[in-house]
């Protein structure tokens, strides 16, 4: 979905041979994952960086294509909304100092942005907390035909108007534009086929505690909801089921329902078998290795952890992880990837298939509610944990992982104490929003601006006044 489209209405036969084609792409992706070498190389990392833009005062600023153009750089493109704006990072090698690296062009990036926002700037945070209902309307939306085309899609699919319910909020939903009130910082890690499985499976483990560690969206629309109300949020955003829900388990963005046990093709499998397409946009002159309308159908469905197949380079595969939220600053972000893909690589170690997946599933969005105050479980341990105590001991853990991949101790360590510094202080993003928000007399524009300053500073959220 990174590209822009030539249309944005597309015709029922145009469905019909989309479906088509992801269904013959699908053999050749599998023949691509079985030849022996795909897929093989160093292991990288990647991230794509979401930011909100806001005016003076500290509302949303619907001006991304002009930042856009006079930035010209190619690692920024347009969001959903037109307050929204996307930096797309350079990979880099995991082995070495990766995340003293990640956090350097973090910083650069958003200082870049902030300075091309006349009258306003840019921060990275999970969600706003100056939007307002007002702020999600169609003239919301980014000028482009992929966006348009997709909610066009699902509004195809879905019985409309479709409640949003979280907690006590209600809302009566037209469009995918609500999707825009969230902003994450998405990890990409590369991974030769044969591993696949256990990287993703430990991914899929690794999230709950991470994401109790670092919570950075607890307000919408004025109110208080969960520490990672992005969560909560995305997934009635785009969810595509009908209001009888009878036909599909689980909506466009979910955690998922089990272990994967084969590779990245099962998922790849279960995607065009239990999703309808929803932007039918045929390419006609891509080679075959490209799997073009395959990738696109692929970049619809939102599993908060997922298999990219990229054709660059020869092929490779990544794990895609996206439940992170933007910010608080660049240290923070840099932080978060190191204890995620640490604790990921050193639970990849092992076979976790024969661990109850509710569990990991329960884990996470009790993570995502309760933040460190979550009770969370974890492989090989019984019983239940407070997620600042597990998150504590488990530190170590990401450590072993994070060394063994080649990591520099001196990065790991650093990257990581920041975690721990702000476990023990309890001092996570949605944790100085509340408070700065109950120190300014329920202002949301004087937080935000506040929030700007410190996250431009690169100071961790943990040291923030």
């Amino acid at each position: 979905m990174g590209r822009d489209l030539d249309k944005e209405r597309f015709t029922e036969a145009e469905y019909a041979r989309f479906g088509e084609r992801i269904q013959e792409q699908l053999t050749v992706l599998r023949e691509l994952l079985d030849t022996p070498g795909f897929g093989q190389g160093a292991t990288t990392v990647g991230a794509e960086l979401e930011l909100f833009l806001i005016d003076g005062r500290g509302r949303p600023l619907p001006r991304n294509s002009q930042v856009r153009d006079t930035l010209d750089d190619p690692r920024v493109v347009l969001e959903l909304g037109r307050f929204n704006i996307e930096v797309n990072l350079t990979p880099v090698p995991l082995a070495g100092r990766p995340f003293e690296v990640l956090s350097g062009e973090v910083q650069e990036a958003i200082t870049m942005v902030d300075a091309a926002v006349e009258d306003g700037g840019a921060l990275p945070i999970g969600i706003l907390p100056t939007l307002d209902a007002e702020d999600f309307t169609v003239g919301a939306m980014s000028d482009q035909n992929r966006y348009r085309a997709m909610s066009r899609g699902i509004r195809r699919l879905r019985l409309e108007p479709f409640l949003v319910k979280i907690e006590d909020l209600e809302l009566a939903v037209e469009d995918v534009i609500l999707e825009s009130a969230n902003t994450s910082w998405q990890v990409h890690i590369r991974t030769p086929p044969e591993r696949f499985a256990r990287l993703f499976n430990a991914a899929q483990i690794a999230i709950g505690p991470v994401l109790a560690a670092c919570g950075n969206s607890p307000f919408f629309l004025g109110r208080r909801l969960w520490e990672e109300t992005r969560i909560a949020l995305m997934e009635e955003a785009v969810d595509d089921r009908d209001v009888e829900r009878r036909y599909r388990r689980e909506g466009r963005v979910a955690f998922g329902s089990d272990w994967v046990r084969e590779g990245a093709y099962e998922l790849f499998e279960r995607y065009v078998r239990d999703y309808d397409p929803v932007v039918p946009n045929l390419t006609d002159d891509a080679e075959p290795h490209e799997v073009p309308e395959l990738r696109l159908h692929q970049g619809t469905i939102w599993q908060w952890n997922r298999p990219v197949y990229d054709p660059a380079d020869g092929g490779h595969l990544r794990v895609e992880m996206r439940a992170l939220p933007a910010g608080p600053s660049c240290a923070d972000m840099a932080a978060n990837t190191a204890f995620l893909l640490g604790l990921a690589m050193s639970q990849a170690e092992r076979d976790l298939t024969g661990y109850r997946f509710a569990q990991a599933y329960q884990n996470f969005y009790r993570a995502a509610r309760d933040g460190l105050d979550a009770k969370l479980s974890w492989p090989g341990r019984d019983g239940e944990f407070m997620a600042a105590e597990l998150v504590l001991s488990l530190l170590p853990e990401a450590r072993d992982g994070l060394l063994a991949a080649g990591v520099a101790p001196g990065d790991a360590d650093r990257a990581l104490e920041v975690v721990a510094q702000r476990t023990r202080t309890r001092r996570t993003g949605s944790a100085w929003q509340r408070e700065a928000l109950a120190r300014f007399d329920g202002d949301r524009e004087r937080l935000v601006r506040r929030y700007r300053e410190l996250a431009l500073s690169g100071t961790p959220v943990h040291l923030w006044p």
